[in-house]
Order: C-alpha cells, then structure tokens, then sequence
C-alpha cells in the first residue's frame, strides 16, 4: 500500500492517492510510516526528477496537489499521534508582485517534505511579513518574486523584520526568475534557492541544524 501511495502522489492521482492513505490507516499502518515512507519519499522523488530533467512545471503541481489532498486525509491522525512537523515556514510573493506558480509549487514542495506552511499569497506587504513572523514564530521565511521592479521589496522585506527585531529569530530564503546569489546575499538573505525543486531539501536541512528547545 506504502508503494501505491508513492506511485499515485508521483503520478499525481489525488483521489487514488487519499483513498491508498485511508486504506493504509484503516489497515493500521503509523501515520509517521505513511508520510515519511510513501509521502514523503515521493516528493523527493519529485524534486528529483524535476532536477534531473525528467519532469517539468506542470507534473510537479500536479504531484504535490496530489500530496495536498492525501495529506489531508492523514492530518488527523498525525496529531492524534502528536507528530510535529519538521518547522514552521511563512512564504509569499512580495508586494507589487502577483505571480505565485513558482511560489505555490514552492509551498507544496515544502508542504511535501513536511513543513507547516503559511502561505501568505501574493502582493504581500513587508508590514504582512512581520505580522505573519510574529503571529507563527517560523523557522524560516521563503519570499518569491518573477520581475525586477519587485524583488527590491526582498530587501525592504528583511530590513523591515529587522527594524521589528525579529531578523534573528528565523532564516530568510529568496528566489524566483530573476534572482541571483549575489543579490540574495546584498539583501541579506540567508538562502538562495534557483528552483523549484531545491527550497525543500534547504529547508529540511536547515531544519536539522536547528537546536532543540
């Protein structure tokens, strides 16, 4: 059954996908053994192939929407087992920007390797950053941008959580078409992901190095 969840999550069956996990549950298999083992693993699997070449833009939307809706199925049972996610994650597309492909394949990227993500949209404004700093206490805070004339809001957007005093407390990731690493690091990022597929293995890294409270 682990394999068949694996296999429809990859092929981006959603219906099938849910209905493997509610099947796996009934049949009393952990909760931590069908995200981690079937779910999960295929999100990596995902990323790379994408990486690789094998897969493009669209089969990943659909692979992690697939996720998405098996992942729904498992929440329950995954507090009543009191699992925690791997880390909180705050993303969003700066203000003046309204793309959000990159940043909704993003987010189900993320959401897939087992972050809590709180995705904040598009045209979103430093101040709602803050705010959403405050109010979830992420470990991490992922912001998008496609056009030039916006990603300088990446810069405003860190110098505006540091005003707040809350730099410190979480990593700033940045990415999107034009951005570079150089310009990540001359906004003060911490992270500069160039892909799709490559924001979740940082930040499940990053969440390994985090310390324990």
């Amino acid at each position: 059954m682990l394999r068949r969840i694996f296999d429809h999550i990859l092929e981006g069956d959603a219906s099938a996908a849910t209905e493997c996990v509610q099947q796996a549950l009934a049949d009393g298999t952990d909760p931590a053994v069908i995200l981690n083992q079937a779910m999960i693993a295929a999100m990596d699997e995902t990323g790379r192939r994408f990486e690789a070449g094998d897969l493009y833009v669209p089969e990943m939307l659909v692979a992690g929407r697939a996720m998405q809706s098996a992942l729904g199925a498992l929440k329950p049972f995954l507090v009543q087992a009191d699992l925690e996610p791997l880390g909180k994650v705050v993303i969003g597309t700066v203000q003046g920007d309204l793309h959000d492909i990159g940043k909704n394949l993003v987010a189900l990227m993320l959401q897939g390797a087992g972050f809590e993500v709180i995705d904040l949209g598009t045209d979103v404004a430093p101040a709602r950053f803050v705010q959403a700093v405050r109010e979830h206490e992420p470990m991490l805070v992922a912001m998008s941008a496609l056009l030039t004339t916006t990603m300088t809001n990446m810069g405003t957007t860190v110098v505006a959580l540091r005003a707040a005093g809350l730099r410190d407390r979480v990593r700033v990731m940045v990415g999107g078409a034009p951005m570079t690493r150089q310009y990540a690091d001359q906004v003060g990022a911490d992270m500069y992901e160039p892909d799709a597929a490559s924001p979740a293995r940082a930040a499940r890294a990053a969440a390994k190095r985090e310390p324990s409270v």
